[in-house]
């Protein structure tokens, strides 16, 4: 029987390669995200290969996350993987100059709203006594860097809460793990440096993770056999070696 994912931030980056790679495994897709129209695209998209209800919300709403999820049709109420992957970077200020809104942002949709969507679907697990939840953190929960301060914050929260979760849970049988990519190329960059040309500069000279490359990962780490759980996996580029020092061709 096929088992069902939800994934959110499904719309782009990660989540949208994950639900890609999801799809050609035949896993049944609850794909959430802000933008009604993507959704729409990407449903038509994946509904060839396999089945998919969208929910649109956003993460950091509370009572819009719980009755969104709350609404799922019968056939997609038990979930058995939940994909925290909604998330997002603001601005790169130092802590004295840093924008009261940014550090909001992120630590309402890097740390509250992965608790929202959490606290929708790990009743049902409880109560099946099984399920798979992966936490897409990021190199910032592992290590501090200059003007990352919020961000780096929020992510090492992600971790915190994981780690957490995988011993609440652990009577249940139910999988907890954290992937953590480090430079990706996604839509990522546009956002945290709010549409500038500083954006267009981020991949220059190396050749960044890909968000397929995360999605592989995220696929190997829920396809292990049922002793085994990836409980935590850290991911570069090869330029990459720490959030300061990345190789350049440039």
């Amino acid at each position: 029987m096929a088992k069902t994912a939800l994934i959110t931030g499904a719309t782009s980056g990660i989540g949208r390669a994950t639900a890609r790679e999801f799809a050609q495994h035949g896993i049944h897709l609850i794909l959430c995200g802000r933008r009604q129209d993507r959704l729409d695209s990407i449903q038509t998209e994946l509904s060839k290969l396999t089945d998919v209800y969208t929910l649109n919300f956003d993460v950091r709403d509370r009572d819009q996350t719980l009755k969104a999820i709350a609404s799922l049709p019968k056939a997609f109420q038990n979930i058995d993987i939940l994909i925290n992957n909604a998330g997002n970077a603001h601005g790169l200020d130092p802590i004295q100059t840093g924008n009261l809104d940014d550090w909001d942002a992120m630590m309402d949709i890097n740390v509250k709203g992965l608790l929202y969507v959490s606290k929708a679907i790990i009743p049902g697990m409880t109560e099946r006594k099984s399920g798979h939840i992966i936490n897409i953190g990021s190199s910032a929960g592992k290590e501090v860097y200059p003007n990352g301060n919020v961000y780096c914050g929020s992510k090492h929260a992600v971790l915190a809460i994981t780690e957490g979760m995988r011993i609440d849970l652990n009577p249940f049988g139910i999988k907890v793990g954290a992937v953590n990519p480090g430079l990706v190329e996604t839509e990522f960059s546009e956002v945290r440096f709010k549409g500038a040309s500083a954006a267009d500069q981020v991949y220059k000279g190396y050749k960044a993770l890909q968000a397929e490359d995360v999605a592989e990962v995220i696929y190997f780490a829920i396809s292990r056999p049922a002793h085994v759980n990836i409980a935590d996996v850290l991911m570069f580029c090869t330029a990459q070696a720490s959030s300061t020092i990345v190789k350049k061709d440039i």
